[in-house]
């Protein structure tokens, strides 16, 4: 969306004429949603909003236009960026992640133990944004730091995550903490966003990520379920470190309920999928993409189906290569 129209004087909002920009990283969850909720009430500045465009999952796909409204309203400007891949070699392009990992035949870095797929399809994307951005590079002109809001709340997750990052220097940026700033937990977030009358917020994830919770996995509609098991089979004959999606079987201690390492062991167990749906994908599905892949390896690159045209097929039930 176009930015808002400069502040007038009297606003004490309106930035100063040499104030560094100031941008809020939002990732759709309870927490940065939160922050970005106070800090109009309380008059803070926020030059621009920034969200990645990621594999949500479907709650919170439904609820992120009704924020971009209310940002609206309000004047805040916001504006989503996606990594956009320029070299394909001989693959069809693709342009998310679930794309990424169904074409090299793996799965998110997180089921690995890593946490490389936040950093490129989310951190690179905002970073790239705000480099091209007028307001940021007259500020890196005037030897200023871009200001950039971190949604870290007080809780003990957020505060390891945190302590990860603290002291953390950039020539470009300075980091702030608002949260942590007014001590506020997880529940206070919660409360702050059912105060402002917006609808309940879940924690933001693809909804085939590693953190998935089994309940979360339950609520998942039938085509991001087929989805999981297709991811599933295709990375199998590569996977020596981790059973699936969910690494390893955990015994459910802690009051944590007991699952498999692998997402399409714990949908069949749970019915979640018909059996004979879960084998057909597993025996076909792969074979047949691979079969796509060879073929879009040999077009021309300008003429070449992309990922999304299987998927398509895919999700109809045809999924046969061109």
């Amino acid at each position: 969306m176009t930015a808002r129209p400069c502040l007038a004087n009297d606003d004490p909002r309106a930035p100063a004429q040499e104030a560094a920009p100031v941008i809020v990283a939002w990732g759709a969850g309870v927490d940065s949603t939160a922050m970005i909720i106070e800090m109009d009430a309380r008059g803070e500045r926020i030059d621009m909003v920034l969200r990645a465009r990621m594999p949500e999952r479907p709650e919170t796909e439904a609820f992120i236009p009704i924020f971009e409204a209310w940002m609206y309203d309000r004047g805040i400007p916001h504006e989503t960026v996606c990594y956009t891949p320029k070299r394909f070699k001989h693959w069809p392009p693709y342009s998310d992640l679930l794309e990424n990992c169904l074409t090299n035949g793996t799965l998110p870095s997180i089921a690995f133990g890593r946490g490389v797929c936040s950093s490129k399809w989310k951190v690179g994307p905002q970073d790239a944004w705000t480099k091209a951005w007028p307001p940021a590079q007259r500020a890196w002109a005037r030897g200023q730091k871009v200001v950039r809001l971190i949604g870290y709340d007080c809780s003990v997750r957020d505060s390891q995550r945190y302590a990860h990052r603290q002291g953390q220097i950039s020539d470009l940026f300075e980091y702030r903490y608002p949260l942590r700033e007014w001590g506020w937990s997880r529940e206070d977030c919660e409360l702050r966003i059912a105060k402002a009358g917006l609808p309940r917020v879940v924690a933001s994830s693809c909804w085939f990520c590693t953190g998935m919770t089994c309940n979360e996995v339950r609520m998942l509609p039938r085509a991001h379920l087929r989805l999981i098991v297709l991811m599933e089979a295709r990375a199998k004959p590569r996977l020596r470190t981790c059973e699936g999606l969910w690494r390893s079987s955990t015994k459910g201690l802690r009051g944590q309920e007991a699952r498999p390492g692998s997402m399409t062991r714990f949908i069949r167990e749970q019915g979640l999928l018909p059996p004979r749906e879960i084998d057909r994908i597993i025996a076909q599905a792969p074979t047949e993409l691979l079969d796509f892949l060879e073929g879009a390896a040999a077009v021309p690159l300008h003429q070449r189906p992309t990922m999304r045209n299987w998927l398509d097929r895919f999700n109809a039930g045809i999924a046969t290569p061109d």
